[in-house]
């Protein structure tokens, strides 16, 4: 092995002959094991290293994948489309609002296609819309040179402070070291429905988005609001309190 890349949710394992692609899907991990352990349920296949180890790749609902390639991983057919990172400095505010012009698709579903910005998951776009107190059925092509600033400035906080202490465990995620994200405990509306919210009491609200659960808050997202105050600075959690466990994989 040469070394290890990623682009979006896949990774790029670079062996001399070519490269591994493979995404972990819902619930896949990647672990270093003994060549010679015996298999649990719900490992799929081993790549066996000199060193006497192997990478084990394990995926209990089997949506992940793992494909080779010979050619520049880039150009594969499905990382050649895809859209520029998020922590990137090609990920703008200028790059952001010229690319929701003349689009009608709500905002939350426009910051979630992988052909727009990758790496946006339904937890980040929704905690995103709310630092930037965007409504998440706003049309896309109605955002304003300012609220594309503070959307493209949200989502990269969200996603930073995410990544910094180790990712959302709303269920079975746990990062490469086998412990749980702790993002969760600083979530302001996803999984929130009901409960006050954080900034103004004001309960927090859910409904369905392209199928898939969007939550927000009335007051904070209303039309006009102001697109940061104080009050949205992030909370710093406690990796001594456990991560809660309520529902879903974060991917």
């Amino acid at each position: 092995m040469r070394g290890v890349g990623r682009r979006a949710k896949y990774l790029l394992l670079a062996f001399e002959s070519g490269t591994l692609i493979v995404h972990l899907g819902m619930s896949g991990s990647l672990r270093i094991v003994d060549a010679d352990a015996p298999p649990k349920a719900h490992d799929h296949w081993d790549l066996r290293l000199d060193s006497g180890k192997a990478l084990r790749f394990h995926d209990p609902r089997r949506f992940g994948s793992a494909l080779w390639t010979q050619a520049d991983p880039l150009e594969h057919k499905l990382l050649a489309m895809l859209a520029p990172e998020p922590l990137s400095g090609t990920f703008d505010a200028h790059y952001l609002y010229r690319a929701t012009r003349k689009r009608a698709v709500a905002i939350k579903q426009f910051i979630m296609n992988s052909q727009v910005v990758v790496g946006v998951g339904n937890i980040y776009a929704s905690e995103s819309l709310f630092r930037a107190r965007i409504p998440p059925r706003t049309a896309a092509r109605s955002l304003t040179r300012a609220q594309a600033a503070a959307l493209c400035q949200a989502i990269k906080d969200v996603l930073g402070e995410a990544i910094e202490i180790g990712g959302t465990t709303l269920r079975d995620y746990v990062n490469a070291d086998g412990a749980p994200g702790y993002f969760g405990q600083q979530l302001y509306v996803y999984e929130r429905a009901g409960l006050p919210c954080r900034v103004c009491q004001t309960p927090v609200k859910q409904f369905a988005q392209g199928q898939r659960s969007t939550y927000w808050c009335a007051v904070c997202q209303r039309t006009g609001a102001r697109s940061s105050t104080p009050a949205l600075r992030p909370r710093r959690a406690d990796p001594r309190r456990p991560a809660p466990s309520r529902s879903r994989n974060p991917r």
